[in-house]
């Protein structure tokens, strides 16, 4: 069974998204964090981690009038929330708080890489196993290691809906198991979260393999740049 592991977005971080009502804001995140894929991987194709490291890198802040500078407030307010559910069990996320990362990774730096499970499986599959080492090295790189990475899995739309939740939760523990095991990166650096078949990648083909796939989300913001 194929997954994806999409780690989110380099380009995406230049996008300004204007206020609007709370249907439309869903309508316009769902279509950039889902449709829009920056830096990925082709099927099959492994990874190396400096290809990882480069699409996880945050997007320098500038001195032009014509970028859009961050809101401290906001900034401010996505820091709170990622420590309120740092170190939180994966089932205990509410659909609110699910939602809200989902929306704040829109901003952030991405990739995709191709990831295989085990059927009805949350066990990597070894030939999956290069390409979630290359991520484990990317994020101990010293450039990374002091992010805060949202791991999200989400699933096809084959069964039911609590089934699809559940495998998806576990699917993205066990991403996080690997990394905090083998490259011991800190587990309060991990956030974990599970979509189910909420968010499929291809709307269109909600059967498709390209929809089974774990997120993994740079949360940090801009950096500054002289």
């Amino acid at each position: 069974m194929r997954l994806r592991i999409s780690v989110s977005g380099v380009t995406m971080s230049r996008a300004f998204i204007p206020f609007q009502s709370k249907p439309e804001r869903s309508v316009l995140i769902a279509s950039l964090l889902w449709s829009v894929t920056i830096g990925s991987a082709c099927a099959g194709e492994a990874v190396s981690s400096n290809q990882i490291v480069n699409a996880l890198q945050p997007t320098p802040l500038t001195r032009s009038l014509s970028q859009p500078r961050p809101d401290p407030v906001a900034t401010a307010q996505q820091t709170q929330f990622l420590d309120q559910v740092r170190n939180r069990r994966t089932r205990s996320l509410s659909s609110g708080e699910r939602e809200q990362i989902s929306e704040i990774a829109v901003q952030k730096p991405q990739i995709d890489l191709e990831i295989n499970f085990d059927y009805d499986s949350a066990d990597i599959s070894k030939a999956s196993l290069p390409n979630v080492q290359a991520l484990g090295r990317a994020l101990s790189d010293p450039g990374l290691k002091d992010s805060t990475f949202v791991v999200a899995g989400h699933t096809d739309a084959a069964g039911s809906d609590h089934y699809n939740q559940d495998l998806s939760e576990r699917r993205a523990d066990s991403i996080r198991r690997y990394l905090v095991e083998k490259f011991d990166i800190p587990a309060g650096n991990l956030v974990t979260v599970g979509y189910g078949k909420t968010k499929p990648k291809d709307s269109n083909a909600p059967m498709d393999a390209i929809n089974r796939r774990v997120q993994v989300i740079n949360m940090i913001a801009k950096t500054a740049s002289n």
